[in-house]
């Protein structure tokens, strides 16, 4: 078992080497300090890298991944991801990146028990619930799993516009954008699901604070 580590730490020093001498200096500059222009909200799956599959480099994005890429308004640790990358770092875009075929959403629709993970994926039951009439056209499980996916992404888009955090920002004249995208792992490409929000007032006024 130990020799699995060994591997990844030569892996490294592979990387580090040849990363240098394409970027003369990189390290250097990183080490002084971050200025990514994104916040990337996306699933923990192994197979949707951040960083690789948008072609960017490290420093160039501030990543937060989960379980079906979700943004629940009592979990502290993406709460705390949001407000730095907004507050702090000043980013300009927020990216809620879903993967079709994702695992924790095809689970949330089974009725069996998978253990804690079923409690971070309630919400996307709720999802599925609440939109039940958009899955009239669905013909098998996997495209129902797949507009799931969708759905999802487009709830957690509204559920990052719908933080003090982001509508703070707004109100303060930040120029800040909230994105919804989802990557197709069979042939590597991102697609828009046209949701972009970059203003209050395209909020619904039951879930904004300067509403009267």
């Amino acid at each position: 078992m130990g020799h699995r580590i060994e591997q990844l730490l030569e892996n490294n020093r592979l990387w580090a080497e040849q990363f240098e001498e394409q970027n003369p200096g990189i390290f250097e500059k990183l080490s002084q300090q971050q200025k990514p222009k994104y916040l990337w909200i996306g699933c923990s799956d192994s197979r949707v890298p951040a960083n690789t599959i948008i072609g960017l480099q490290p420093g160039e994005v501030f990543v937060h991944r989960n379980v079906a890429n979700i943004v629940q308004h009592t979990d502290l640790s993406v709460l705390s991801v949001l407000e730095y990358s907004v507050n702090v770092l000043k980013v300009n875009n927020i990216i809620v990146c879903g993967h079709y075929g994702c695992g924790g959403v095809a689970a949330s629709l089974e009725n069996s028990e998978h253990g804690i993970v079923d409690n971070w994926l309630r919400s996307i039951k709720d999802i599925r619930r609440t939109h039940y009439k958009h899955f009239g056209e669905v013909h098998n499980d996997k495209e129902e799993v797949d507009l799931l996916c969708e759905l999802n992404v487009v709830q957690q888009v509204r559920n990052v516009c719908h933080t003090p955090i982001v509508q703070n920002a707004w109100k303060n004249g930040r120029e800040l954008a909230v994105h919804g995208v989802i990557y197709d792992i069979k042939d590597g490409i991102l697609k828009s699901l046209d949701v972009t929000t970059d203003a209050i007032e395209q909020l619904d006024p039951l879930y904004r604070f300067d509403a009267d």
